[in-house]
């Protein structure tokens, strides 16, 4: 199966095209003004360094956000405009899931990711990572940090941009109150790779579990921008 990921959740467009599980191409493009006049061009382009065209993909795999909420729905309604012209499967995926991929481990590590949503707050969900596996610990949610630290226990792996304004205060509290240990996660790990994106995906497709082109929609966990109440961060 020839899948094409896209992820637009962040100012990175990301684009990976693969078979089952293999990744075949791969490319981080760098911000551009306008994404809705560029996002076709450059998926042209991957798609010519994989040596494959539009109508020998065979499913979509889709990065949710949360995250820039006009980006997520240019990426959303270009997909749809390419399942038009070609039904193919398409399945959506949260980016704070693929962003937890890129830590990689031997052994069982959690993982908090966390996103900068600005306004003080920032999208975050909490994993187990073993191997190839990833364990949603928490509902993806939307909190400031002072509600999120608190609620740690253990060794802690950050990941995600909200790194950059977080980090200090977040080796405070793991000094002051010991309840958790943090190690911090490299920038080029910050943000969602395609590359990772397709690879959730395919577990999916493995298994059937596709989504409904038509009511899928971004994870945008503002609630008075989208109607979506804030959830709790407690174990699911």
């Amino acid at each position: 199966m020839k899948i094409l990921a896209v992820d637009t959740s962040t100012k990175h467009l990301s684009i990976a095209v693969a078979e089952n599980d293999r990744v075949l191409v791969f490319r981080n493009v760098p911000p551009k003004k306008d994404l809705s006049l560029s996002i076709t061009f450059d998926i042209e382009r991957v798609l010519q360094r994989a040596g494959i065209f539009l109508h020998d993909i065979d499913a979509y795999v889709v990065g949710l956000g949360p995250g820039s909420f006009t980006s997520l729905r240019v990426g959303l309604s270009m997909l749809k405009a390419f399942i038009m012209v070609n039904e193919r499967l398409v399945v959506g995926v949260s980016s704070l899931d693929v962003i937890a991929m890129n830590v990689k481990s031997d052994k069982p590590v959690q993982v908090c990711v966390l996103s900068d949503a600005r306004r003080k707050l920032f999208y975050a969900c909490l994993y187990e990572r073993h191997g190839s596996e990833l364990r949603r610990k928490t509902d993806h949610v939307l909190k400031p940090l002072s509600e999120i630290l608190p609620l740690l226990s253990g060794e802690v792996i950050f990941v995600g941009d909200g790194i950059l304004l977080a980090q200090d205060l977040i080796r405070q509290e793991s000094e002051r109150h010991s309840t958790f240990s943090a190690a911090f996660e490299p920038e080029k790990n910050w943000l969602p790779q395609a590359k990772e994106l397709a690879r959730l995906g395919w577990l999916r497709l493995a298994k059937k579990d596709v989504d409904n082109i038509e009511t899928i929609t971004p994870l945008y966990l503002y609630p008075e921008d989208c109607q979506v109440q804030k959830k709790s961060f407690e174990s699911v």
